[in-house]
């Protein structure tokens, strides 16, 4: 057949567009962090309290949140790349002002415009990575999850290192950065389509009147209120400068990331998301009892910040990942929606908290933290059974998790099929092929599923490919294995955010068909990613009834156990 059997992309080796968003990418995930080993500098530098200097968290992400409700309609109106540049002018302009500014006051109202960009920023950015990446939607993912790690662990380093020369630094640090990833986005990234239709502004809250939405919404406000608690009152007990806060905090954003990107997936696939999500929410509540307690001892803090990054990264995955599985509304829609409760609770806590420190003494807002932590528990507990649901089928609605859909004429009875999995990657028609050679040498008609994804990295959902586009990919390999008189047949494999679900969906579906083997390729992804618990091709080794193997044009066939992918897991990408 005519599929080239070049070797596999590299995920990094990307065009221009790519890397201007994905710096861009890093310097506005850098955003949080990189405030908060300034803040008590801030409050002596401009003789401020913590309640006032709190309020540079409050109003960028309460701006931020009501942002999110608009951000898909002006997207839709004005196309992606014109919203990601008008989100990354505000962003340079709001960013310099407050590095000028002489008062808190004036910070706090320029943070606030800061968050009208970063808003518009965020809702783009992921989708304009997966349109312009190359090689499929797998290296785009990779780039954004890289990225997002990397700003989350620099951010508070590059912080601590401009704060401890004056507390302007890191505005004017960021202003310089984003200019930079402006020109770039704008000499680089091509105009995007604009998508078929608009989405009405009013959409994300028409979407709250969902119960599994709102009951995830507001367990992500409860989340959000104690997480931005401690981001915004624990530097001041650890008693220490710009310099060591931004060490503390980089220990704290590389178990976020850490944890957010290996841990997570692999948890939610051996326990499930709301057991997980129950006992990380346990966690945090503890944690920030600690902190509540040991308020007085620097030390006692320290040590339970980094340690809070762990609970965090798992959690910001798999509630995103929750609230995908139980929206019966489009996924962009339930991403603002989702975004407008999750940065209100994290915009108001700070606020609240002032004034209860103000009050009473420091540690009571993280006894209120801590709370809010343990509240989310039941709250999450009325969805439970919405989001069980879910996870083994479908709620009201839309389907939700992973399911299948026929392409072309219905498979012939008779002969059990190979079935072989793909996704969209500029390696599919290799795979196809390598599969179509074992099917024919077998005797056994060939069907091709095209595995369907929405990507889901932190607050953002973006759908990698529409259902024509699918559809069209799977009809190629179809038309291609027919002129060489391969039968086969095919299916659309669609699979929201978690990875395990498609592969047991597909398994199960194996069964039903009584296919004799499964076949997969090598993952753009890499093998980490491809061979993890918690992944589709472990998920599927593990529940398929019949044979699943590696196939490679260059090499035979391989037949997957759990002691294999243990191995190709740890083998060189």
């Amino acid at each position: 057949m005519s599929a080239s059997h070049g070797t596999a992309a590299s995920p990094f080796k990307q065009p221009k567009a790519v890397w201007a968003v994905a710096f861009a990418c890093v310097i506005s995930f850098m955003g949080i962090g990189l405030v908060d080993p300034i803040l008590p500098a801030l409050a002596e530098s401009l003789h401020a309290t913590p309640s006032q200097v709190s309020l540079l968290f409050s109003s960028y992400l309460i701006v931020t949140a009501v942002a999110m409700l608009i951000v898909g309609w002006v997207s839709s109106r004005f196309g992606a790349k014109r919203t990601l540049v008008i989100g990354l002018v505000i962003i340079v302009v709001f960013a310099a002002l407050a590095g000028t500014s002489g008062s808190i006051n004036g910070i706090v109202g320029f943070r606030a415009g800061w968050g009208l960009g970063n808003a518009l920023f965020i809702a783009t950015s992921l989708a304009v990575i997966v349109a312009s990446a190359s090689g499929g939607f797998g290296g785009a993912i990779i780039l954004y999850e890289t990225a997002l790690g990397l700003g989350i662990a620099v951010g508070p380093l590059l912080g601590g290192e401009l704060g401890a020369i004056s507390w302007r630094g890191p505005f004017f640090g960021v202003a310089v950065l984003m200019a930079i990833a402006l020109a770039a986005t704008i000499a680089f990234v091509p105009s995007l389509p604009k998508p078929q239709h608009r989405t009405s502004p009013l959409a994300p809250l028409k979407a709250l009147r969902h119960r599994g939405l709102l009951t995830m919404g507001i367990m992500a406000l409860l989340y959000n209120w104690g997480f931005f608690t401690m981001l915004g009152y624990a530097p001041y007990p650890m008693e220490l400068d710009a310099h060591q806060l931004g060490l503390v905090f980089t220990g704290w954003g590389l178990l976020v990331a850490a944890f957010s990107v290996f841990f997570a997936p692999r948890l939610q696939a051996r326990y499930g998301t709301a057991p997980v999500l129950y006992a990380n929410l346990l966690g945090l509540g503890i944690v920030m009892a600690v902190i509540a307690t040991g308020v007085s001892t620097p030390g006692v803090v320290i040590v339970a910040v980094i340690v809070s990054g762990a609970f965090i990264g798992i959690n910001n995955t798999l509630t995103t990942q929750a609230v995908m599985l139980v929206s019966p509304v489009e996924r962009p829609v339930a991403s603002s929606a989702y975004g407008f409760l999750r940065f209100i609770g994290g915009g108001l806590a700070p606020y609240v908290a002032g004034k209860l420190a103000d009050a009473t003494d420091l540690s009571v807002p993280f006894y209120v933290g801590a709370a809010t932590f343990v509240l989310a528990i039941p709250v999450l507990a009325t969805g439970h059974g919405l989001l069980r649901r879910a996870e083994q089928q479908t709620v009201d609605g839309p389907p939700v998790t992973a399911t299948l859909t026929p392409v072309g004429a219905a498979a012939a009875p008779g002969t059990p099929p190979l079935i072989v999995a793909v996704g969209a990657h500029d390696r599919a028609a290799v795979i196809v092929d390598a599969a179509a050679q074992l099917a024919r040498d077998a005797g056994s008609p060939l069907e091709v599923v095209h595995v369907q994804q929405t990507a889901v990295v932190e607050e953002q959902a973006v759908d990698t490919e529409d259902t024509e586009q699918a559809r069209a990919a799977v009809t190629v390999h179809l038309d291609r294995l027919a002129a060489h008189d391969i039968p086969a047949t095919g299916q659309i494999l669609t699979s929201v955010g978690d990875h395990a679900a498609a592969g047991r969906v597909l398994a199960q579906h194996a069964s039903d068909v009584h296919a004799r083997t499964v076949a997969v390729g090598r993952s753009p992804r890499g093998p980490l990613a491809q061979f993890a618990d918690g992944s589709f091709t472990t998920a599927l080794t593990h529940a398929a009834d019949c044979t699943v193997v590696l196939v490679d044009p260059d090499h035979s066939p391989r037949p997957l156990t759990a002691a294999t992918l243990t191995e190709l897991r740890n083998s060189p990408a």
